[in-house]
């Protein structure tokens, strides 16, 4: 079923976004583990909508229930069990896409595999909505591993043509990171986000969407993490990245851009720190070689497409009367979903590290 993920620790979502509720199941956690819930509350808030000019309007708390796994403060080592409540739907928004699939979008898509019986409404389970619950998991994975001294933080590296400094793959540190999730808009360089709000709303007032690029850092992995091939740390962190809705493409370290080395400039050189740890000059392989880590910063990026859901009339088909026809989509959309990406390509980021090393 591809509502489940994972190995040691599995992941199952459900739900849909103008349904009752949406939520995740988490199995395979350790008891004992204490979940600090203010934690949670702060990442769950980061992803939440309707907090200014640059998301959609549609006010939902996000406050997620625990209703098993969890008693006294602590798990339990039963499913944990995390449901978050629908609370401001406007169904009547989408009775224009029964029939006439949103471009972009998974309405056509959903129509076909689910034999017209899918929920259309909000998208459904095809919703962003659904990476809410993906973002509580993603809290207690991050507190988890916090424990372990692994550290996960991302910047908003560019919308449309705007775009700011990568991560310093070498020297990134710690409070970089950490101040980067405290950010109402998580750049490196404010100045640069101002130009990023700006294309957000220009976009926006045209009756339209732009899409960006997050780069993300998990700092402190030990070394050997992960296994070659198929169950390497590029190929179980792309799994979940790819599962986020919008996320269109996916690199590690240089990505395409090593592309354009030779092998001695792409290669990352050895030497002994003071520690006599083995480190290396640069960090173009993003800290993963042969599919385990090496104890260097590991660093990938994940391109969001435009939001799909957009106010100009575009081209679309009736599926009912099989006829050509046009669309102009209403209800409330993000005019850029990549601001409130951020904190979900951190949650499966950490979720799956955090099955990487349950392993």
């Amino acid at each position: 079923m591809s509502g489940v993920w994972g190995n040691k620790v599995q992941v199952s979502i459900f739900g849909e976004s103008h349904g009752k509720a949406i939520g995740i199941v988490i199995d395979g956690l350790e008891p004992g583990v204490e979940i600090d819930m203010e934690a949670v509350n702060k990442e769950m808030a980061r992803r939440a909508p309707g907090k200014n000019k640059l998301s959609t309007q549609r006010k939902e708390g996000d406050e997620v229930q625990i209703v098993s796994g969890f008693f006294n403060g602590k798990t339990t080592g039963t499913p944990l069990t995390g449901l978050i409540w629908n609370s401001d739907q406007h169904s009547s928004d989408y009775s224009n896409i029964k029939d006439n699939p949103r471009p972009g979008h998974a309405d056509y898509t959903g129509f076909v595999k689910y034999n017209g019986f899918n929920d259309y409404r909000g998208g459904g389970h095809f919703s962003g909505r659904i990476t809410a619950p993906l973002v509580f998991a993603g809290a207690v994975a991050k507190q988890i591993l916090m424990k372990k001294n692994i550290v996960i933080g991302s910047h908003i590296l560019s919308i449309h043509n705007v775009k700011e400094d990568y991560f310093d793959k070498v020297n990134i540190n710690e409070e970089t990171l950490k101040a980067l999730t405290s950010k109402e808009f998580p750049v490196l360089d404010d100045a640069k986000g101002i130009e990023m709000k700006e294309a957000i709303l220009s976009a926006k007032n045209d009756l339209n969407s732009v899409g960006g690029v997050i780069e993300c850092c998990a700092l402190n992995l030990p070394v050997g993490l992960g296994d070659p091939f198929f169950d390497s740390v590029e190929s179980t962190l792309s799994h979940l990245l790819f599962s986020v809705p919008a996320v269109k493409g996916v690199e590690f370290g240089l990505g395409f851009d090593i592309t354009k080395l030779k092998g001695s400039e792409a290669n990352d050189e050895y030497y002994y720190d003071e520690a006599a740890n083995v480190k290396t000059y640069t960090n173009n392989n993003g800290g993963i070689l042969g599919g385990i880590t090496n104890g260097m910063p590991l660093i990938f990026r994940a391109a969001i497409k435009p939001t799909a859901s957009i106010y100009k009339q575009q081209k679309t088909v009736n599926l009912k009367t099989k006829e050509n026809d046009d669309i102009a989509v209403v209800g409330r959309h993000d005019p850029c979903i990549t601001l409130r990406a951020v904190p979900v390509i951190e949650a499966v980021c950490a979720i799956g590290i955090l099955d990487i090393i349950s392993r």
